[in-house]
């Protein structure tokens, strides 16, 4: 058997305000550290002059849906992947518009540190606090504030300042305390991945260094193991009968670390076994921890089923068929009291119902208001009531067990993005 090696991962997202310079940032951070192909940024380059630009477009890199090249704006979540001597990088360039609020949650949802900026002319806006508010929702461990176009106005030490100390204000309202703050032109390059002589008065890294060097969530055995099963596997042998001596349980680890013989509790049954053997398409492992994806093999023949949780026995989550919670409501149409939904928590769905609003989030003030609906874009607390009990915990201690999402029972989509427990009614008191 053998044990995966670790590899030193970052999990990023970008948010901001619109024409902010997500994707000139994000595209200039690519090509200076090396990560761009010679045909993709020949591509840019073509595409760049045929738009009467005089250099190349590094947005063009990250802005890879048709219609948003054609109306120079991010649409949807772009994924890009690379990699520096020092570590690799998971980076999801999130848009900035308003109406796009919710693929910013998506793609601040597993983020170890999200990259805000902020136009140095501009300083604060609302969609600034609303992104600092899905960061701190969402328990994203670190914020790096790029107070991005430092070139238009001088490389002025003060204006750095003035708008630092507005954003650094705001997310502190919100419960953010671990906030970085940097002076940057994703145009020219200043300060992403060399440190910049033209703002002699920093003396911080460049955001790639910083990136290389921050502590990731957590070390993968720091929370207890949750491991929602996706797919019970009974391999077919010759004429279509099933192996009787082949039972495993396929599925993604949501968090902690898992060995064989390793005691664990099947939910919502709670029968009891003990880990057997861990299973790749490579072979057996030693152990195995989140973000993995892996069979489980257990020593009894217990009931196992997909939307089941395998968690060790040595740290049960309840069971519970009444759920609080915050929410970041993503569909087009409101929210009322009394709506029946889908709730989707890990593999399993369940029906539900919302019993009440306790109230929305006023970007402005940070505070709680009262509230009898919410609207698209709107950060809110309330209470469910399901058709079967969940072991939903606390997102506070649990980002994996405690999130959840809200779907449309009638045609599947996706209503709302749910943490589990009084975050929003913590951040609002702060």
């Amino acid at each position: 058997m053998r044990t995966l090696p670790t590899k030193t991962l970052l999990r990023l997202a970008t948010a901001g305000s619109v024409d902010d310079g997500k994707s000139t940032l994000v595209g200039r951070l690519l090509y200076d550290s090396k990560s761009v192909l010679a045909d993709q940024f020949d591509a840019v380059e073509r595409v760049s002059r045929d738009r009467g630009l005089a250099s190349a477009d590094l947005a063009l890199l990250t802005d890879g849906l048709r219609s948003e090249r054609e109306q120079g704006i991010t649409i949807d979540v772009a994924y890009r992947y690379f990699a520096t001597a020092e570590r690799s990088f998971i980076l999801a360039d999130c848009p900035g518009h308003v109406q796009y609020t919710r693929n910013t949650v998506t793609g601040a949802s597993t983020a170890d540190v999200v990259v805000l900026l902020v136009d140095a002319r501009k300083g604060l806006q609302e969609q600034t606090r609303r992104h600092l508010a899905v960061a701190s929702l969402l328990r994203v461990p670190h914020v790096v504030v790029v107070v991005n176009k430092i070139d238009l106005v001088g490389f002025d030490e003060a204006t750095y300042e003035r708008v630092a100390h507005e954003v650094v204000t705001s997310a502190a309202s919100l419960g953010l305390t671990d906030v970085t703050t940097i002076p940057v032109s994703a145009l020219d390059g200043d300060n992403v991945v060399e440190r910049s002589v033209r703002t002699p008065w920093y003396d911080g890294p460049s955001l790639l260094t910083f990136l290389e060097t921050l502590s990731p969530a957590g070390e993968p055995h720091s929370e207890p193991l949750r491991f929602p099963v996706q797919l019970v596997i009974r391999p077919q042998a010759a004429g279509g009968e099933e192996h009787r001596d082949y039972r495993g349980y396929a599925g993604q680890i949501a968090s902690g670390l898992v060995r064989p013989g390793d005691p664990v509790t099947v939910l919502p049954s709670g029968r009891t076994s003990t880990v057997a053997a861990i299973d790749t398409a490579d072979g057996e492992l030693t152990e195995a921890f989140a973000p993995q994806s892996v069979t489980l093999r257990l020593t009894d023949d217990v009931d196992v089923a997909r939307g089941d949780l395998i968690v060790t026995s040595r740290s049960v989550p309840s069971l519970t068929q009444d759920v609080d919670g915050t929410i970041a409501w993503l569909a087009d149409h409101s929210l009322a009291p009394r709506t029946k939904v889908l709730v989707k928590h890990g593999t399993r769905t369940v029906q539900a119902m919302v019993t009440e609003i306790t109230g929305r989030l006023d970007l402005e003030t940070a505070s709680l208001d009262a509230a009898d609906r919410l609207e698209l874009n709107d950060i809110g607390h309330v209470r469910l009531r399901l058709a079967s009990p969940v072991p939903a915990e606390e997102y506070l201690h649990a980002r994996a067990g405690g999130s959840f999402l809200l779907v449309d029972a009638q045609d599947g989509t996706t209503l709302a993005a749910g943490m589990v427990g009084d975050a929003l009614l913590a951040t609002a008191s702060v």
